[in-house]
């Protein structure tokens, strides 16, 4: 089958933001994922223009399409939170992605939806609800929101498709709104993925109660935990519990692949990005270009060079999905 897949990883900003779209290339990813500030704290520097020239020509030059590239949230905001001093912390920062997003040409921004804390989903709604309209008010670009759904754990906002509609209809300036689906997220919150009938259920419930027309972004992730385990815990793609047959259908399923696929997987000593990525061509049944094998190839190459002169594979950045 020949068939152009946008799939790629979550890759590091290190030594610079204007890095990531050369960490994409090398490893083969025709769409990624940035954080584009430390995501473990409140604090960061302000975006340079220089570096956001340089971002973008970066991606002129691999040939990334706009929107085959997305920005993550960082991890501490709440835009649920009751206490005053966290949402105000939250919702500066997410005035702040969505500027740097704009900055960078990059068309979305990924947010988890975060916790009531135990003062009830309304509660939580409301502030979530406020902080993104606010925010939508008062950056005025072309970025759009995207809402994830989440792993069903305790306090937690928009872990049900139900949770998502609600939002989407309770949100004004819903043109500049989208949903990231997460698998794991989906599957530990109770829609299963295992198998064909699995897959073609939650599709027709995504469907009926979300619709794959605010659809824009995949993160492409097995789970650790089982079946409706109300956890955040990724794994390989194939080796966690939706598995290999689960992936194949859902891959098969042409409103989920004309979207951009997202891997937030581990790096250990079973498999890398790479192998993820050569995973997921594989279950989706498309033949890859021959540039991307030879990338693949090279990258794989340099890496096992890297352990023979004694580094280490270790479980780089991907708590992204394990929190």
């Amino acid at each position: 089958m020949s068939r152009h897949l946008r799939v790629g990883v979550h890759v590091s900003i290190g030594g610079g933001i204007y890095n990531a779209p050369d960490r994409a290339y090398e490893r083969g990813c025709t769409a990624f994922q940035i954080f584009t500030r430390n995501p473990r704290g409140w604090k960061y520097s302000d975006l340079k223009d220089d570096e956001a020239i340089k971002f973008r020509e970066k991606l002129e030059a691999y040939g990334y399409e706009r929107e085959s590239v997305a920005t993550h949230m960082p991890y501490l905001p709440n835009l649920s939170s009751p206490d005053e001093r966290i949402y105000r912390l939250s919702f500066e920062a997410l005035i702040n992605e969505l500027d740097r997003a704009g900055k960078l040409g990059i068309p979305y921004v990924v947010i988890h939806l975060g916790s009531h804390m135990g003062k009830g989903i309304e509660a939580g709604r409301r502030n979530l609800v406020r902080a993104v309209e606010d925010a939508l008010a008062k950056v005025d670009n072309d970025v759009l929101i995207l809402l994830e759904n989440m792993a069903g754990q305790r306090n937690s906002m928009g872990s049900t498709f139900e949770d998502i509609a609600v939002l989407l209809d309770s949100i004004s300036l819903n043109d500049r709104l989208g949903v990231c689906f997460d698998t794991a997220h989906a599957f530990s919150a109770g829609y299963d993925l295992r198998n064909r009938e699995a897959v073609e259920n939650t599709m027709k419930k995504f469907e009926k109660i979300i619709g794959f027309k605010w659809l824009k972004v995949v993160h492409l992730n097995d789970s650790r935990a089982e079946y409706a385990a109300g956890r955040d815990i990724h794994e390989h793609i194939g080796l966690g519990y939706i598995g290999e047959e689960g992936f194949r259908h859902i891959l098969r399923d042409t409103r989920i692949i004309r979207h951009p696929i997202i891997l937030e997987t581990p790096v250990d000593d079973r498999r890398e990005d790479v192998g993820n990525i050569m995973k997921v061509w594989e279950l989706a049944g498309v033949e890859p270009p021959e540039e991307l094998r030879i990338r693949w190839r090279a990258f794989l190459a340099s890496e096992k060079r890297s352990y023979a002169k004694g580094g280490k594979k270790t479980r780089k950045m991907k708590k992204i999905g394990n929190k």
